[in-house]
């Protein structure tokens, strides 16, 4: 394993932030972590080692939420959402890491964007319709496969349905434990989990449960507009850097 500080810091960055999303501190900030790790490893990389810290993270979640969610929602974006990884899964030998990179940045982006722009509020009073389930589970599906970014289109579509808070978690939870673990067998067949990455995720998932477990003491203790305009700031800086770094690598400008 590496033995830099440096890279030990990003990492521990990376599961701090994610596990503070998990406990509903910061909710789809956690896209963040890829695009953190990204600065001490390939994107495809990050997201493979970030697959089984995911998986702890959702293991503490779901206990805490396994009776509690809305079953005719996840039927609605569970198909597409299994469609959008296998769509991620064959483009995957076709896409190169600069391009992945490049869509890593425009997701988080756009992610940024919508929160300083609300744009997700033009879709409210839409009925949960099949289609538009479909829809925005295989978005969400998608992004998820390629950098655990499904946190963003996932929301787009519920978010407006106004289920009560914890059937709203516990229906997240739900979502993208199933998520994660169908990613388990694409990220496997692709090498993008190894012996190599799983030791850096034994030493970053305890990081991770701890922050789960910290974020929901602090969920009541802190300002959390102060605490977001900070963290979708550094999102935007990150979204840039990803931006330029993969239209270097794909367009050689």
């Amino acid at each position: 394993m590496p033995i830099d500080p440096a890279f030990w810091s990003v990492v521990a960055l990376a599961a701090i932030v994610v596990g503070l999303s998990k406990s509903g501190l910061m909710n789809s900030l956690g896209m963040i972590g890829v695009p953190v790790l990204t600065f001490v490893m390939p994107a495809r990389e990050a997201a493979g080692m970030m697959l089984p810290v995911l998986l702890c993270m959702d293991a503490v979640a779901f206990y805490s939420y396994r009776k509690e969610f809305d079953r005719r929602i996840l039927m609605l974006v569970l198909p597409g959402a299994i469609a959008g990884i296998a769509i991620g899964w064959a483009l995957f030998s076709v896409i190169s890491d600069e391009v992945v990179t490049l869509v890593l940045g425009i997701i988080t982006l756009v992610f940024v964007l919508d929160a300083w722009l609300p744009l997700r509020k033009k879709l409210e009073g839409l009925p949960p319709s099949r289609a538009w389930g479909a829809f925005w589970g295989g978005i969400a599906g998608f992004t998820s496969f390629i950098s655990h970014a499904g946190g963003p289109p996932y929301q787009i579509y519920t978010l407006p349905r106004k289920m009560e808070p914890r059937i709203y978690a516990g229906t997240s939870v739900w979502f993208f434990t199933i998520v994660n673990l169908f990613k388990l067998i694409p990220y496997f067949a692709l090498g993008q989990i190894s012996l190599s990455s799983l030791e850096i995720s034994a030493v970053a998932a305890p990081i991770g449960i701890l922050a789960v477990l910290g974020g929901i003491w602090l969920v009541h203790r802190i300002s959390v507009k102060s605490f977001y305009q900070i963290a979708y700031g550094l999102m935007f800086l990150v979204s840039l850097k990803l931006i330029y770094d993969g239209a270097i690598g794909t367009f050689g400008l």
